[in-house]
């Protein structure tokens, strides 16, 4: 599909809302003033207005081939290149919505964080009937997802006001897993490929958390997470070593959050999660994705679903009484009778949260490969999965409270942590609403200092871990010119 757009300060959020209405898809986005090969045409007279500056102008979207012409066409005035912006997605909506004969449950809503903008009304004393009204008017949202996005803004606003006022959360990456999943895009690399050097790699992680210990000393820790890849690929010994030295390294008095993402059931043992539980480690997840052998075969899971039974097993053996289980909703194959399946399951281990994952195809994993060459497997959520999903958090008490979205996500909807009162987790809050600096360690991860006025400043480490063991004071370097 093509698209032909005048500016290119809009083509992003234009590829964004085409994407959403046609997934399957290949969209191309030409700046161009004319082509007559156009699917669709988008005019935006404002250009390259700075954010602040009022300007006057049109907004004109058409769709040029298909059946019937239909065209959208607005004046504006003295308005800022965020809400020109804002209108220019509502006129290529509406378009989109009439040729398409649908609409999308998050309206023109493309941004990764719609929590953020009810968190900003409610801080500003607005009730919740405006911002319902507002979400919706403005932003095209269903009436389901805005009263959904206002509800776990308000559990996340509870959350953030009681964290420290001088406090920080703190990741470590661990970029190591038994194999990589056909879905995964994050920074991965198979532990039996590593084996040898995942000294190397604790001994450089261990030199930047020494640069966080000693810029943050006098601040206390609010949240700990130790994410990847799967951290408990490595072995005992080293898991007990990596968190000990956090607990020495760090001021960990007013700490309300320690967790561990097991991930894989294939990686964990009764030893390594005693040895968690020692630590002081408090919440785990245990990701089986889904319950459905089938499909963990399918898409490189070398585990199985009794296997994910044994690993519960272990963990509340173990002491542990706040576990987290990922769930992903358009796995390749899947149906709504598999989704009950795993929903069943899961029902019978009764996790303290669930996260609820619409799959986002990413062209960085090998899911996109796989469904080009597999025409006849789809990879396919619907309202009805979402549905059953929420359905399965009411009936075991568990209240939404944070929430997501990526890029090419099945289905356009979202992802979704659903958790008991007092198991909600904190780090993943302060991720996402970003009123707290995020110290971030390891391989692929991305440190965030926050400063005042909304202004946030990001500093990355690269992805592979070869160079992040050579290059690791290179790393270090970076951060004090983002932290000093």
């Amino acid at each position: 599909m093509k698209v032909c757009v005048n500016s290119q300060g809009f083509s992003y959020d234009v590829h964004s809302i085409v994407k959403a209405f046609y997934p399957e898809e290949e969209v191309a986005i030409v700046v161009s003033d004319d082509d007559p090969e156009a699917d669709l045409t988008v005019f935006v007279s404002c250009g390259d207005v700075p954010k602040d500056d009022t300007t006057s102008g049109y907004v004109k979207v058409e769709n040029t081939q298909g059946a019937g012409r239909v065209e959208r066409y607005e004046e504006y005035r003295e308005l800022t290149r965020p809400l020109v912006k804002n209108l220019l997605k509502r006129n290529l909506y509406e378009v989109l919505a009439s040729v398409s004969g649908r609409t999308l449950p998050w309206g023109t809503m493309t941004g990764i964080r719609p929590v953020k903008v009810p968190m900003k009304l409610i801080r500003q004393n607005e009730d919740d009937g405006r911002i319902l009204e507002y979400l919706k008017s403005v932003y095209y949202c269903s009436d389901r997802k805005a009263r959904l996005a206002i509800e776990i803004a308000h559990r996340e606003k509870k959350i953030l006001d009681g964290l420290n006022e001088n406090g920080f959360s703190l990741y470590v990456g661990i970029p190591f897993c038994p194999t990589t999943c056909l879905y995964c895009s994050f920074t991965s690399f198979p532990i039996s490929s590593w084996k040898e050097r995942t000294d190397d790699y604790l001994a450089a992680l261990k030199k930047e958390l020494d640069f966080f210990a000693g810029y943050y000393s006098g601040r206390c820790v609010d949240s700990i997470y130790i994410g990847g890849g799967t951290p408990t690929t490595l072995t005992r010994s080293q898991l007990e070593d990596l968190t000990g030295y956090i607990r020495r390294s760090f001021d960990l008095s007013h700490l309300q959050e320690f967790t561990v993402e097991a991930g894989r059931p294939d990686s964990i043992t009764a030893e390594k999660l005693e040895a968690l539980s020692a630590a002081g480690v408090g919440r785990i997840s245990i990701n089986p994705q889904t319950m459905n052998d089938k499909t963990l075969r399918l898409i490189g899971r070398r585990h199985s679903v009794d296997d994910v039974y044994r690993a519960f097993e272990a963990a509340r053996n173990a002491g542990f009484d706040n576990i987290n289980t990922d769930l992903i909703l358009g796995l390749p194959g899947e149906d709504e009778a598999d989704v009950a399946n795993t929903l069943a399951c899961i029902g019978k281990l009764a996790p303290e949260s669930v996260t609820i994952h619409s799959l986002a195809i990413k062209r960085a994993a090998n899911m996109h490969e796989f469904l080009t060459k597999h025409a006849d497997i789809k990879s396919r959520n619907s309202a009805e999965m979402m549905d059953m999903a929420a359905g399965y958090a009411r009936s075991h008490d568990l209240l939404p409270y944070y929430l997501y979205r990526q890029k090419n996500m099945s289905g356009n909807y979202e992802n979704t942590g659903y958790a008991r009162d007092g198991c909600f987790g904190i780090y993943n809050i302060a991720i996402m609403e970003e009123t707290t600096d995020i110290a971030a360690a390891g391989a692929g991860t991305i440190s965030k200092r926050v400063f005042a006025k909304d202004r946030i400043e990001r500093c990355d480490n690269v992805k592979d871990v070869a160079l992040y063991i050579d290059r690791i004071d290179e790393m270090i370097e970076k951060k004090k010119k983002l932290f000093s």
